[in-house]
C-alpha cells in the first residue's frame, strides 16, 4: 500500500485506467452494436465468406446502384422479408443503411432474430464507391 500512498503513483495509476478504458472503448462499441467494415472487409466477407447483402435503403436509392447480389429490404419488415428469402443465418450479414443509426438498428435486428455475424458497410455506399468497388444499377 506504500506505492498508492505517493502522490505521483496516484496519478499514474489513473492514466493507466483512463488510458486502458480509452483503448477498450472501440471493441466495447463494436461488440454492443455490431461489427463496422471498411469496403475492403466487406468485400472480404461477400467473396470468401459468402456473406448476405441487406441493403436497406429506398427503392430508387437501390436501383440507382447497389452491391452485386444485395436484397433490397426495408427496415420496418426486415424479419417478415427475411423469412420470405430464406437467408441462411450460418452465413453472415452485411448491413447497408441510409446512415449510421438506421444500419446499427437494422444490425441489431438481425442479431435478435438469431443472426449471430452481422456487420455494418461504415461509410455505406459512398465508401464503396470512393473505393472503386462495382455498383449494379437496375
Amino acid at each position: 500500500m506504500d506505492f498508492l500512498s505517493q502522490t505521483d503513483n496516484l496519478v499514474l495509476a489513473a492514466l493507466m485506467i483512463i488510458s486502458g478504458t480509452a483503448l477498450f472503448m472501440p471493441t466495447l462499441s463494436t461488440l454492443m452494436s455490431g461489427k463496422g467494415l471498411t469496403p475492403t472487409d466487406a468485400t472480404i466477407w461477400i467473396n470468401r465468406r459468402k456473406a448476405n447483402v441487406i441493403d436497406l435503403r429506398t427503392e430508387e436509392d437501390f436501383k440507382l446502384g447497389h452491391l452485386p447480389n444485395a436484397k433490397n429490404i426495408a427496415l420496418e419488415s426486415l424479419g417478415a422479408s427475411l423469412k420470405t428469402m430464406k437467408i441462411d443465418q450460418k452465413y453472415p450479414v452485411v448491413v447497408i443503411g441510409r446512415g449510421p443509426a438506421h444500419s446499427q438498428k437494422a444490425a441489431k435486428e438481425l442479431r435478435n432474430l438469431g443472426y449471430a455475424e452481422v456487420g455494418v458497410l461504415e461509410g455505406g455506399i459512398g465508401a464503396w464507391q470512393t473505393s472503386g468497388l462495382p455498383l449494379i444499377k437496375s
